[in-house]
């Protein structure tokens, strides 16, 4: 009798051994998780990411610094990773929220080189518990978190707000014991880490193509005897042989409905090819092009940008 106990033991430990483990949800389709993929290589946007930040109450003790938030760092490091993975923009390093306004500036008057577009985002909701259950021979424990994302892109040519969405992701643990047998899961840190990971996720692609949905554009940095030379090089996609519009600024109106100013499109008044490259990062780079047809006002360099050929 004794035997057959100890046999029956032994068959139920075997059966219901240990099981732990790891899973990240964002609620979004599976083809969609591969942000790269599908997207068409070319042209590369100029984008920075001005601030991440904390706005939930989750790690803000006595001692609590808004500008070294961990969670909001943690944030700020995952969507930056992302966005430079997809290899479509130039991610340029921004901190504050003021940047917009040095990014307008540095755009101002189409001379210089600032972001084409500037991020803003914030996670706004995270939460974690932990929750189980006991019975006469197992025991199980579950550890959830919960993350909510927010961003914002500008664009910094108009400083309007463009595309604001927020995403939202969990993860979670589980450990399960048998007879006392098994793992016992201690607190999970990076939990933190997938849930916010998989809220980002949700968003990423969407950031994606509303960057990329406008025409590359840059502008006219010089134009005299010595040859016309463009913004951008080598990093931003530009190759030699490689031909662009020239265009003249558009006009620029009032919108009576939102009492923001829009500007027009602008005429395309030239072509120009590519000749040669130069500089060695985003910041100092630039491009030597001929014309091959039409014709600009070089002493006014100001009303014109160059665009993509669609």
């Amino acid at each position: 009798m004794k035997n057959i106990l100890l046999k029956g033991l032994i068959l139920t430990i075997g059966i219901s051994l240990t099981t732990t483990g790891i899973t990240a949800q964002n609620n979004m389709p599976k083809q969609s998780l591969n942000t790269t993929q599908g997207i068409k290589q070319g042209l590369k946007r100029k984008v920075a990411i001005g601030r991440f930040s904390n706005e939930t109450q989750y790690g803000k003790g006595l001692f609590y610094d808004k500008e070294n938030d961990p969670m909001a760092k943690q944030a700020y490091d995952i969507l930056s990773s992302k966005i430079a993975a997809s290899g479509k923009f130039i991610l340029l390093e921004r901190g504050d929220m003021d940047k917009i306004q040095e990014e307008i500036k540095r755009n101002n008057g189409g001379n210089n080189i600032g972001a084409d577009y500037l991020i803003i985002g914030s996670i706004t909701e995270f939460g974690r518990k932990t929750t189980g259950s006991e019975g006469v021979f197992t025991s199980q424990k579950n550890q959830t978190v919960e993350a909510g994302v927010n961003v914002r892109i500008v664009d910094v040519k108009t400083g309007q707000v463009i595309y604001s969405e927020e995403g939202k992701g969990k993860a979670e643990t589980t450990s399960k014991t048998t007879l006392g047998i098994g793992g016992r899961a201690g607190y999970d840190a990076t939990l933190s880490d997938k849930a916010i990971s998989a809220a980002v996720d949700q968003l990423v692609e969407n950031i994606i193509n509303t960057c990329t949905n406008k025409p590359w554009r840059t502008y006219i940095l010089s134009a005299d005897e010595d040859g016309i030379i463009i913004a951008g090089g080598q990093s931003q996609g530009i190759r030699v042989g490689d031909i662009f519009n020239v265009l003249r600024n558009g006009k620029v109106v009032k919108n009576p409905q939102t009492g923001m100013e829009i500007e027009l499109p602008g005429k395309v008044v030239a072509e120009i090819r590519v000749t040669e490259t130069g500089g060695d990062n985003p910041d100092n780079e630039y491009s030597f092009v001929q014309l091959i047809s039409g014709s600009f006002d070089q002493h006014n360099i100001q009303k014109y940008y160059i665009q993509e050929s669609k």
